[in-house]
């Protein structure tokens, strides 16, 4: 009934083996060798302040279920105090911390303790485990000239090949170091209950964000690396995206809270870019954009690389308050697939399940294999968008290419989606649309499922507009809508307080109602 998920050498991360969204059946009492570590209520749950490389028997108080879970085993354990590190709040700490980075042995842990420790971007290296106990603060120096410009890509002096070390909004264009900066490390943890603040509106990075020169700075970014576990911290005010992994592979973020106002701009949670094999377990997001969004970087990325974003799953989550609670693109040009969503709960965020793509996007923009299952979504305004129309960021946005909805010939600028299934869901308190789906002409979307699914709206449901797209009309308390879908399946789909039809298609090829 409980399965041990990671392990580090202090901590421990499990999951109730259920058919539930996000919360257990009640709260519940944790025995480790017979002691007491908390009561919780939560599908995913953490332990800390472990032994390394040691083996605890686990139970549930007053529940016949127990197990074992071991510890890693670790060669040095530091703390940054050792070094010189002050945590009074003011105390300039970059130069004892990053000293006390480089200085640890491989397999080491390096110990952040109770305290607010100020200190400019800092660089992770492999083999070694971050931990950030509780009370621990890790604060963003507020000077922005402490923030090194790390260029998009440069060009090897030897072979001329570039070289991609930045990135911003799925190009390679110049950005500001990340407060914590990684690149091509492997077997990284990063473990606690202690708190990476981005500072962000104390330093700036939210004002006149259209004119800033480079892109701000992610709370954590990871180019080209693997092996890395994020586990029970808090991360929030993040620059721009708080966690953003970029072509890397094996990342797992676990029972994380990740925090910014929702008017804060860019501030996505967790935004995978062109990975392979990422897990998302466990976490609470309250934010200013999207909650996760997986990409795949634009048009020069997608073609140069080829590389999708591939094996997400996303699992036992609470998303609030975002614009999309899982959000596909639009930066997908090299694809995005195999992604599977399940046991989560989504509140107040603008859309459920939002796929954003448009044309010029390309022919490697393919977004196939998407299952949504055992979803509870309230008070969200539109539960499933899926739109290949989508005009925000781009310079051509308005052109009469990304505008006309006119059949145009499929070429290296059109981009594809394949099959998405929704199943197992229950939406209440919708307001503008139940669903939202509206393919190209040239390109329809291949397959739509939808089954066992309840949609009721709110009786004070709020008018919007379902997608961001150009010639977009508000909506309120619209039913199923689907435009340019080849093949549509609605097997036992509820719908109540709908005004007008229930069921609106438009071009669809092959519908099947059950």
């Amino acid at each position: 009934m409980i399965k041990c998920i990671f392990t580090s050498s202090t901590s421990a991360c499990l999951e109730w083996q259920n058919n539930l969204p996000y919360y257990a059946e009640g709260d519940y009492t944790v025995l480790l060798d017979g002691k007491e570590q908390g009561t919780f209520n939560t599908n995913v749950f953490s332990l800390f302040d472990l032994a390394p490389n040691t083996t605890y028997n686990l139970a549930i108080k007053g529940k016949d279920v127990s197990l074992q879970i071991t510890t890693q085993a670790e060669t040095a354990c530091l703390s940054i105090e050792q070094f010189g590190a002050v945590g009074d709040g003011v105390t300039d700490n970059t130069m004892a911390i990053q000293t006390a980075i480089n200085c640890l042995p491989v397999g080491g842990r390096l110990v952040v303790p109770q305290g607010n420790f100020v200190t400019a971007p800092l660089c992770l290296k492999s083999n070694v485990t971050l931990e950030l106990q509780k009370g621990a603060t890790l604060t963003a120096h507020t000077d922005k000239s402490r923030y090194p410009v790390v260029p998009g890509e440069l060009a090897d002096l030897v072979t001329g090949e570039m070289v991609q070390l930045g990135t911003w909004e799925g190009n390679p264009v110049n950005m500001h170091q990340a407060f914590i900066f990684g690149e091509h490390l492997s077997n990284v943890n990063i473990v606690g209950q202690g708190t990476l603040e981005g500072n962000a509106h104390n330093i700036g990075w939210w004002i006149d964000v259209k004119n800033q020169p480079n892109g701000r700075p992610r709370l954590v970014f990871l180019n080209n690396c693997s092996n890395v576990t994020i586990h029970g911290i808090t991360g929030q005010n993040s620059g721009a995206w708080q966690f953003h992994p970029f072509f890397s592979n094996n990342i797992r973020f676990l029972d994380l809270t990740i925090n910014a106002p929702k008017d804060s701009p860019n501030t996505d949670a967790i935004d995978p870019e062109a990975c392979d094999y990422v897990d998302i377990i466990g976490c609470k997001f309250s934010v200013g954009d999207d909650c996760i969004a997986i990409k795949s970087g634009k048009m020069y990325i997608g073609q140069k690389y080829k590389t999708p974003a591939n094996h997400h799953t996303i699992r036992n989550c609470l998303m609030q308050f975002g614009h999309g609670a899982v959000t596909l693109g639009s930066e997908m040009a090299g694809g995005v697939k195999n992604l599977t969503v399940n046991r989560c709960i989504f509140y107040a965020t603008d859309r459920g399940l939002r796929i954003k793509t448009r044309r010029g996007r390309g022919k490697d923009a393919v977004i196939d294999g998407v299952t949504f299952e055992n979803i509870l979504m309230d008070n969200v305004l539109t539960p499933i968008v899926i739109n290949m129309w989508y005009n925000c960021c781009d310079p051509d946005r308005y052109s009469e290419y990304n505008t006309t909805r006119e059949k145009l010939p499929v070429d290296d600028r059109t981009p594809y989606l394949g099959e998405f299934c929704f199943k197992d869901m229950v939406c209440k308190n919708c307001h503008v649309s139940a669903t939202y789906c509206d393919g190209l002409p040239e390109q329809p979307i291949k397959s739509i499922e939808l089954s066992n699914i309840q949609f009721t709206f709110a009786d004070d449901a709020k008018s919007g507009v379902p997608a961001m797209k150009n010639n977009a009309i508000k909506l309120c308390k619209s039913g199923l809508y689907f435009d340019n879908v080849t093949k549509l399946v609605i097997k036992n789909v509820t719908l109540e307080g709908v005004e007008g039809e229930k069921i609106i298609t438009n071009n669809v090829s092959d519908f099947t109602e059950e």
